[in-house]
């Protein structure tokens, strides 16, 4: 049993978007160099949210939503981005957490993780790099190749995190969405820059 991976993921979508939150996503790219970015905004999603890719059942492009907790879906949206989940609940129950924005860690044997996540972002810097959930996949090299993966497994694995003393989450309706608008599912870490700017504030 891996120690460092989050134990909570079978729990509601709901609580494990929460929970979520300042946990690590750890990238190793073919190049053998290491990213480790900590998640800092989500969004709940599951099979009874007319929003949800998993509304009305399973399908072909959604079933990795259907499968066992702890793994990716991603999919592609509007011709040009990617996105990615992490699939929670008991298998069969189509549930999923977006990710919406990822901040990187300087830590040691990290390397210099902004010009790492540059390669794949050029010319951008800054909070631009990973502030919003096409954009922190671009940085991270998530495509459709990693749909349905392990997290628990290379090349990209997720570590177990927790809130800095001084930090608290947030609670808000989702962000660009035309279904199930006013559901309060999306969670972020209040003040955290890397966080979505929206029209309304955070």
């Amino acid at each position: 049993m891996d120690e460092n991976f989050p134990d909570f993921l079978n729990a509601p979508v709901d609580d494990g978007a929460r929970l979520l939150l300042g946990c690590i996503l750890e990238r190793e790219f073919e190049n053998g160099e290491i990213a480790r970015v900590r998640i800092v905004e989500t969004e709940a999603y599951d099979q009874d949210d007319e929003a949800s890719h998993a509304f009305g059942g399973m399908r072909t492009r959604n079933a990795v939503m259907f499968g066992p907790a702890g793994h990716l879906y991603v999919y592609f949206t509007y011709g040009m981005h990617y996105c990615c989940n992490i699939v929670t609940e008991r298998e069969g129950h189509g549930s999923g957490v977006l990710i919406r924005a990822v901040e990187p860690i300087l830590s040691e044997g990290n390397g210099d993780v902004f010009a790492i996540l540059s390669e794949n972002r050029p010319k951008v810097t800054g909070v631009n790099l990973t502030n919003g959930p096409a954009k922190l996949t671009q940085a991270l090299h998530i495509d459709k190749t990693l749909n349905g993966h392990d997290l628990h497994e290379s090349p990209l694995k997720l570590h177990t995190g927790k809130l800095r003393p001084e930090e608290t989450i947030a609670v808000s309706s989702r962000i660009g969405i035309s279904r199930s608008q006013s559901l309060p599912r999306r969670f972020y870490i209040a003040g955290n820059p890397y966080v979505t700017r929206h029209r309304n504030g955070y």
